[in-house]
Formats: C-alpha cells, structure tokens, sequence
C-alpha cells in the first residue's frame, strides 16, 4: 500500500436510528449522516463535537467494533463492512489497537497480565518480553505484578497504553484517551501518546474534548449535525 493510499476510508457512512413503532411523530434519529473520510498510514486525526454527536458511534465502526445502517468502511484495502464478526475481529486482531476512556483491564489479571492478553491471543511468543517492555515505556516497569484496583486512574490508562503499543498494530484508536484523569495527569499521558506513536508510526484517531489533545494532531476533524468537516487550520506561503 502506497504511504498517500488510505489505509482508513469511509464511504457514504451512516448510522440511523429509527423511530419506535415507526411512529411519524418521533422521526428517525440520524446519528451520522453520509460521512466520508480518508486517512493515510501514520497520520494522526483528532475527531472533535459536542457531546452526544456521535464520535465515540463512528470510531467504532472505524475500528469494525460496530456496524452502520449504510455506507461502507475500508480498513487496510478491505470492505470490514462487508465481513462478518468472525472476519471482522480477525481484522482488528491484524490492523487495530484500541485505548479506552474507561481502561478497560480485566480486574482478576495484574498489569503485566493484562498488556500479554491481546499478545497472546495473537499467538505471539514474546508476549512477556513485549509486556514487560511497554510497561517500562510507560514508567510501569516496577508495578506489573499489580492489579487495577491497585493502581491510580491514571497509572491504569497507562497500563491500558502500554497494552495498545505492545500490540503492535498499525491502527491505533483512542476514545476520550484523558477523559477520566485530572488535568496534570491528563497532560502526562497526552505526551507520552504521542511520544509512543511518534516512535511507532501509528497512524492514529482519536476521539476528544480536549483541545489541547486535538491541537497536537495532524488533522482535526468536527463531527456535527452527523458530517465531519475538516477544521485543520492550513497555512499558506504568501
């Protein structure tokens, strides 16, 4: 795949929700409405709106976590939309990393567990060697031995960062990545995303309130009224 091919695209994507009983009075709720969107390996988009637009809706179809009533989406040169669960998961299993605003760590596995987890069900032999790695990217090279309710939130969202990097895939999406933290450790863990996907070349979407984390990606993206308009401020020579 060519560096300026898409290695994401979306075509005409939609998601409606219709209305209970087909009552006429409560019309269809039209969630995202014709979006179309190219985004090429190792750029970084921010997607932006007001609360209940829809972003957290269309990352997961970006991810193939969710399916549209219509529209296609195009993950590295396949139709996702068109595979089944089965073949969509061995899709993301390939192609996707996912960061979630509410970790998402399994409470019975301790850190190191946790980050060997997506490793291991990929077959992966090193996947100890992998973890262990991560966590010491993360400034977690000492707590691997704990569980999630061991740690700070924002300890946990590190563990949970470490897990997408150690995975190794080249689609990285992050919902509300600091959502959950307080401002200090918000800003922590904003540097050391982009410094991982820096030194990885991820190509990486995230979902975001926070223009300060929108504002150190390539691209900015504002989901409103159900379409994405590109605000990414361009500059020209004079």
């Amino acid at each position: 795949m060519s560096n300026n091919a898409p290695f994401l695209a979306t075509d005409g994507l939609c998601q409606v929700i219709n209305s209970p009983n087909g009552n006429a009075d409560q019309p269809d709720l039209r969630i995202l409405d014709q979006v179309d969107l190219n985004i090429v390996p190792g750029e970084s988009v921010a997607i932006i709106g007001a609360s209940g637009s829809g972003k957290t809706t269309l990352l997961g179809m970006l991810a193939g976590l969710d399916t549209p009533s219509h529209g296609k989406v195009y993950l590295a040169g396949t139709e996702i939309t068109a595979l089944n669960e089965e073949k969509r998961a061995n899709i993301r299993k390939q192609h996707v990393a996912f960061i979630f605003q509410n970790f998402q760590l399994l409470p019975s596995l301790n850190a190191r567990e946790n980050v060997m987890l997506p490793l291991e069900v990929k077959g992966e032999t090193d996947a100890k060697q992998r973890a262990d790695e991560y966590l010491q990217k993360v400034g977690l090279g000492q707590r691997g031995h704990h569980y999630p309710n061991q740690l700070s939130g924002g300890e946990q969202q590190r563990v949970a960062i470490a897990r997408a990097f150690a995975a190794q895939a080249p689609i990285l999406f992050a919902d509300e990545p600091t959502g959950n933290l307080d401002s200090d450790t918000g800003n922590y863990i904003t540097d050391l995303l982009f410094e991982l996907n820096q030194a990885a070349n991820t190509t990486l979407i995230l979902v975001t309130h926070d223009p300060k984390l929108a504002a150190r990606c390539e691209r900015t993206l504002n989901l409103q009224g159900g379409r994405l308009q590109d605000t990414t401020e361009v500059t020209t020579n004079a």
